[in-house]
């Protein structure tokens, strides 16, 4: 069964759609352009701009792409942005350790 999706995640995503629409007036695009450009059905972006869950993350940056805001999106999750990464940068992070199949 699966879980409801938290209300400050469904917040947030209404958050994004909206700043995904104002982007997309601001730069005096249709909706019908941006879902052309990105490689999307109208219907798909409509959602986006809606925040409605279950959007590709895909179209999620396709969409970022088309709108010059993709480079801004992946630098704001960097964590060597932040005071604690640049803090532990020098530190070295856990690596995923791999397992060797046996046969």
């Amino acid at each position: 069964m699966k879980r409801p999706t938290p209300a400050r995640t469904r917040r947030a995503a209404r958050d994004i759609g909206g700043h995904i629409s104002a982007w997309r007036k601001l730069l005096d695009l249709t909706a019908e352009q941006v879902a052309q450009r990105a490689g999307v059905a109208r219907s798909t972006y409509r959602r986006l701009e809606q925040g409605e869950m279950g959007v590709s993350m895909e179209t999620y940056l396709n969409v970022l792409r088309v709108l010059g805001q993709l480079d801004q999106a992946v630098k704001a999750i960097d964590p060597y942005e932040t005071d604690l990464g640049r803090a532990r940068a020098d530190q070295q992070l856990p690596k995923r350790v791999r397992h060797s199949s046996t046969r």
